[in-house]
């Protein structure tokens, strides 16, 4: 495991400045974050579009959207960790990864359709925005984590409210 970390901090010495691109278009999910008004919208209806295009075009199974899930949410903690050190800040606006990550937890498990997808996308932005009850919380952990959990745990909420609704 040793050998490992020092191959990866060697790598990352080397070639930093490509690594930095490739977190800024990670994070800021293809610079969707850069957006001057509500980025954080923006990036929520980027993920949706990805997560429509992944569900329409390629007919995934929702055992294969959970993995996908996990994955983002995984990439999301990753990248947001290191655009914390590019854009030398605790919560970068420009940083919206996390919510791409939010909005397929959102829409995890539910029968895709539009007006799904719309109810989705509002009932994620108004928890992502108001934070309620241990929301808010999630913000506290450190780095990467405390960017997207707080975003994971608003898509859960929406998750939940909106099968209340639909079922």
């Amino acid at each position: 495991m040793c050998i490992f970390i020092l191959i990866w901090n060697q790598l990352l010495s080397i070639n930093m400045s490509l690594l930095t691109v490739f977190f800024k278009i990670i994070s800021t999910f293809f610079y969707s974050g850069f957006f001057p008004k509500a980025p954080g919208t923006l990036g929520t209806l980027m993920g949706a579009l990805l997560y429509s295009s992944n569900v329409i075009f390629l007919d995934y199974s929702n055992s294969y959207l959970l993995y996908i899930t996990i994955a983002v949410i995984l990439i999301s903690i990753i990248s947001s960790h290191y655009a914390i050190r590019i854009f030398n800040s605790n919560d970068p606006q420009c940083v919206v990864i996390d919510e791409v990550a939010g909005i397929f937890v959102t829409m995890l498990f539910i029968p895709f359709s539009i007006p799904n997808l719309l109810m989705g996308i509002i009932l994620f932005r108004l928890f992502d925005i108001w934070k309620p009850l241990f929301i808010k919380s999630a913000e506290k952990m450190h780095g990467g984590l405390g960017i997207t959990m707080d975003d994971v745990l608003a898509g859960l909420a929406s998750n939940i409210i909106l099968r209340l609704i639909i079922f």
